[in-house]
């Protein structure tokens, strides 16, 4: 591999190192060889991508200036509002569902045998016997295709029919939201946002509102927003359509973490200039969560963030489908040669093409056209099993052509939050260093805050003054370790209570005005109506448990914050500065002002890679940390730092001024506030566990034994992830970790896939920016390094990187994916796998209806793919083969009867015969092969091991085919031969004896194959054999040879005879007997790996 090459030959001939591999490609495959060995298909493809390029001429994306309440200001035309999941319109729905049919060979191939029925020279027997199974295929699949196509119209009219309101100078209009335009104000309260929008004016005091973005990152935390702050601070609300400003926005592009903006307002003197963030934006399919929200539309339809990380559904068609196509193949070669052999001994006397056909339409039953329909009524059948499953209720299959991909699975994908994940965090540790509190310890914590504040409070009350800090000499009787423990955990517990981004909010309205209540201090604070809204559960979870243990958060807003201690005293807290979390600085930090001390300090919480190197020496934090992530906690390492009023206000002039420099803000801004985060007081360290799904460990567990790579792909933080991926055992505790670590480069990116090349069973941590350099250098190298590993996590995925990462793998090792979600951002990576599965969750329905399949607990995966998608595989598998076979013993019958004939092309048996063969007579039987099973559900679920083998392939293969193809030859002869040999003297009956030995062959070869017996399979023999029995007294005008020609009719006199029951008999058990007794030997002598278990 060209990655094992030594750094220093990579760094001096770069170019040469990255063309090595396609040369040498390209040398090896040139002119014709080339052509042949599959560079025609290239030359196609190019061809027509080249016409597709030419007809779908995609319009250039640009930046634009949008004019508030202008719409009509816009330079160029943008599209439509309307949400459109269609595959078809009125015009394209019959050509298209007509070209999915036949771009199969089989269909095709029927369609080609059927129309040549209309040809009389050509015409072999009744027409009803081609069209009526041709038609009946069809009419289901267009059927339900239609009911498809319907269901997904009416959703979509649902989502574009949504009213919203539309501010204009005079009053505010009601709006379709496919009629919404570039351009124009909207007015939203608790509703999902049509289309992009810049974020303008807001009743919140704040100036800032929660949204919902659960349907486009798959997060369910609520995200906070601000408003432009010149319109906010407008005086009335009509100003907006009265002002002189416009937005410029970027060009559209997929990156729902960015944007980049500037707000003008024009008819201001001077002339206001704004920068606008992410932070200034709502997005499409994101819900107004709190407040009521106006903004400006800059994106609309296509170019919307939401629709542009959305890929088109693909037809999905299943590798055993595809299977059987290859073998239609086979059997279309077998048939034209058979034919031309026909001809050939027949001397090619007369006209001898017409005859060629003839014989190709007599043996067109080599490819039954019932194998499609026998594998539609499978499918269907496994859909409803499924469904009814009572271990896994609540189950839809909502695509019945793919049940059988359940049971060829080799990678499986999954999402994090709320799949694998409740995305509910609890508290559950807290490490002082010398003493650590776990959950059954809490109420020790609550104990000493009650004491240290009833003891502040009391001191304050008899000084005079109010301190939020616990005494320095507490009563003579309490032992030193005592206080100190007591001092610190007060200092741990209002440090967690101060250092967050968590908003209170009050589900409680004022009267008629639309906005929040916000709390006052001297206001009575509801504890039933107060939730918690952060970007990151794990703070709400934080700010949650300083609650249980006695200190609440009851206010928030952009300046200040309130702190209730158990005592019921308010602490008023002014937030001077605030320095959010960052994936680069992975920690966050805030400076308060206490209002009763006017103490000042400086806290900060983050991982303990970027915390160790921080705070003061200790020779605890890091194996703490390593113990709490091994128990699959969250870490959180929390320091303080005093500052005096002089050290502040040097700090905020050296920040304000790094905050207004244009060259290099990031860095100068990390400069200054890395000044301060020296020599830090370490307070404690916090676990924070993300409670899993149910049996989401086991369930992992089964997945892996059975061979399945799982790869987890989340656009949650890599520390998150990375836990996650421990706790739920993703990741097992013997194997390493390699964390990918950020490239921007190809040469980084080299170097990078060298180490990681070095370590093996090693599961590897990527993020999605890394991954997006390594693919565009190392495409092939990084996915072949990558499935070689154990596991696989990517953090910080976009939905539509998730959807490339399924086309990879498919692309790359050409096995089956799965993918598993349950949110809008992942639809798309549901759509691109070869089986989606989707949750139905928190994060809404979306996920689960653009699934293959829904569940509605991730443990429901086991059993879905260990026994629906082994019976699945296993069954359609069988039920394929039998149906070719039942074709090919006929086909050789016929073979026989025309080379006695002295080759002539006349048909054995009539139409009638011939459709009753392949429904009343076997039918029932054939079909009832889905009902056998190879191994009891509770097998299957303790030994998943077996689950390997359907991987492979076996129970469909070009062996397995070859077997049935001998079988069947074998069979026809006997059958022929053996009514030709036994009935010389009556062979005006040859056609009664022949099929009824060969009636009397298939069912007990279904007998044969069977490994379950079902009590209704007995039915459907016994029944078949009634109806056969029935016919051939009822119907005996059909069983005379050439009836036309020679005029014989069935003696019912005859078949009652003695003479006529052995001989049958004996054809029949020449037939089968051999079969019976190989199958016997083969069990005994080389038994399949499950009939061990299942004795």
């Amino acid at each position: 591999m060209p990655l094992m090459m030594s750094e220093e030959g990579f760094e001096n001939d770069e170019g040469d190192y990255h063309t090595l591999p396609r040369a040498r490609i390209t040398r090896r495959k040139r002119g014709l060889e080339w052509l042949v060995c599959g560079g025609w298909k290239c030359l196609c493809a190019s061809c027509c991508d080249w016409l597709i390029h030419v007809c779908q001429r995609k319009k250039q994306l640009k930046a634009r200036t949008v004019w508030l309440g202008c719409p009509e200001k816009c330079e160029e035309k943008h599209p439509r509002n309307a949400i459109k999941n269609q595959k078809y319109n009125v015009f394209t729905f019959i050509p298209g569902v007509l070209y999915e049919q036949f771009k199969f060979f089989l269909n095709l191939y029927f369609l080609v045998v059927s129309c040549s029925q209309f040809v009389p020279a050509l015409k072999i027997g009744y027409l009803y016997t081609y069209w009526a199974p041709l038609g009946f295929v069809l009419a289901v699949t267009i059927t339900r295709e239609a009911i498809d196509e319907f269901r997904r119209f009416q959703r979509d009219k649902e989502m574009n029919s949504q009213l919203y309101h539309k501010l204009t100078v005079r009053e505010t209009v009601k709006v379709k939201a496919d009629d919404v335009l570039i351009g124009t104000l909207y007015f939203l309260q608790n509703q999902r946002i049509p289309s992009d929008m810049v974020f303008l004016r807001t009743s919140e005091k704040a100036g800032s509102c929660f949204i919902r973005t659960d349907q486009l990152d798959g997060e369910t935390d609520w995200k906070l927003k601000v408003a432009v702050s010149c319109t906010q601070s407008l005086p009335a609300l009509g100003d907006l359509c009265s002002i002189s400003a416009h937005v410029y926005a970027q060009k559209p592009h997929l990156d729902i973490h960015s944007f980049e903006g500037t707000f003008t307002r024009e008819d201001s003197d001077p002339p206001v200039h704004e920068s606008l963030s992410i932070e200034n934006t709502l997005w499409a399919s994101t819900v107004v969560a709190s407040g009521t929200v106006i903004g400006v539309v800059i994106y609309t339809g296509k170019e919307t963030r939401s629709v542009m990380n959305t890929s088109d559904p693909k037809k999905k068609v299943g590798l055993l489908d595809l299977e059987l196509n290859q073998l239609t193949k086979a059997l279309f070669l077998a048939l034209v040669l058979l034919s031309a052999v026909m001809v050939t001994l027949q001397g090619f006397v007369g006209p001898w093409h017409r005859n060629l056909f003839r014989f190709l339409l007599l043996f067109s039953y080599i490819i039954p056209i019932s194998l499609r329909v026998n594998l539609d009524m499978g499918k269907a059948a496994y859909g409803w099993m499924i469904m009814r499953d009572e271990d896994i209720p609540g189950t839809v299959v909502r695509t019945s052509t793919i049940p059988e991909e359940l049971g060829r699975l080799v990678y499986l994908l999954t999402d994090k939050t709320g799949t694998l994940t409740q995305n509910e965090m609890v508290f559950k540790r807290l490490h002082l260093g010398t003493v650590s509190y776990g959950t059954d310890t809490m109420d020790e914590i609550q104990s000493h805050i009650i004491t240290s504040y009833s003891q502040a409070y009391s001191q304050g009350s008899a000084g005079n003054q109010a301190s939020s800090t616990p005494p320095r000499k507490a009563q003579s009787s309490a032992p030193k370790v005592r206080r100190s423990v007591n001092s610190r955990i007060h200092e741990a517990v209002k440090a967690i209570a101060l250092c967050h981004n968590v908003t209170p909010v009050y589900e409680f309205r004022a009267g008629g005005t639309g906005e929040t209540e916000h709390a006052e201090a001297d206001q009575d604070f509801s504890d039933e109506n107060r939730t918690y809204q952060a970007s990151s559960p794990d703070e709400v979870a934080l700010v949650q448990w300083t609650e249980s243990v006695g200190l609440t958060l009851v206010s928030r807003d952009l300046t200040s914050m309130q702190l209730r201690t158990p005592s019921g005293q308010i602490l008023i807290y002014r937030v001077l500065q605030v320095f959010p979390f960052t994936s680069e600085s992975k920690r966050m930090g805030i400076i308060v002002r206490d209002e009763s001390t006017a103490d000042i300090t400086f806290y900060m919480k983050g991982a303990d890679v970027a915390m160790s190197p921080i705070v003061q020496y200790n020779d605890w934090l890091e194996e703490e940390c390593g113990n709490m992530a091994r128990e699959g906690l969250r870490t959180l390492v929390v320091a303080k730092k005093s500052l005096t009023e002089e050290q502040y206000q040097d700090f905020e002039s050296r920040y304000s001024q790094a905050r207004l420099s244009l060259h290099d803000r990031a860095l100068k801004v990390a400069a200054v506030v890395e000044s301060l985060e020296r020599e830090m007081e370490l307070l404690c360290l916090t676990g924070v566990e993300d409670q899993l799904q149910a049996d989401v460990r086991p369930t992992l567990e089964m997945l892996r034994n059975a061979g399945i790579k799982i790869w987890m792909l989340t656009g949650d933080k890599l520390e998150t992830a990375t836990c996650i991926a421990k706790s739920s055992r993703l990741v097992s505790r013997t194997q390493d970790i390699h964390v990918f670590r950020p490239v921007t480069s190809r040469s980084e990116a080299h170097l990078e896939l060298n180490t990681f090349r070095r370590k093996h069973d090693c599961a590897l941590v990527i993020t999605g920016d890394s991954l997006e350099v390594c693919l565009r250098y190392y495409e092939h190298e990084f996915v072949e390094l990558a499935c070689q590993g154990p596991a696989v996590v990517c953090c910080r995925c976009s939905p539509t990187q998730k959807a490339h990462i399924v086309k990879l793998l498919q692309q790359h090792t050409h096995r089956r994916t799965c993918a598993v979600g349950d949110g809008g951002n992942d639809v798309s990576m549901i759509q691109a796998a070869d089986c989606g599965i989707g949750i139905e969750g928190k994060e809404g329905r979306q996920a689960s209806l653009a699934a293959d399949f829904s569940i509605t607990q991730f443990k429901h995966i086991g059993r879905l793919l260990m026994v629906h998608g082994r019976n699945s595989y296993k069954r359609s598998a069988a039920l394929g083969q039998f149906v070719m076979h039942r074709g090919l013993i006929i086909s050789t019958m016929q073979a026989v009867f025309s080379s006695v004939f002295y080759f002539a092309s006349v048909p054995l048996y009539q139409g009638f015969l011939m459709v009753g063969y392949a429904t009343i007579y076997t039918m029932f039987p054939v079909f009832s092969l889905v009902l056998d099973q190879d191994v009891r559900p509770e097998t299957a679920l303790l030994y998943p091991e077996l689950y390997k083998d359907l991987t492979k392939g076996r129970s469909l293969s070009f062996k397995t085919f070859l077997i049935w193809v001998l079988i069947s030859i074998y069979q026809g002869g006997i059958l022929m031969y053996g009514a030709l040999l036994l009935f010389e003297a009556e062979f005006v009956h040859v056609v009664a004896i022949s099929f009824t030995a060969l009636v009397l062959t298939e069912l007990l070869m279904v007998a044969l194959t069977i490994r379950t017996w079902h009590w209704l399979m007995a039915v459907a023999e016994l029944l078949s054999l009634g109806c056969y029995l029935a016919s051939l007294a009822f119907l005996s005008e059909y069983f005379g040879i050439g009836r036309v020609s020679f005029g014989a009719f069935l003696d019912v006199a005859f078949i009652t005879t003695v003479t006529f029951l052995w001989k049958v008999s004996a054809i029949t058990g020449v037939s089968c007997l051999p079969l019976y007794v190989l199958k016997y030997l083969k069990r005994k002598l080389s038994p399949p790996s499950y009939s061990k278990l299942s004795s």
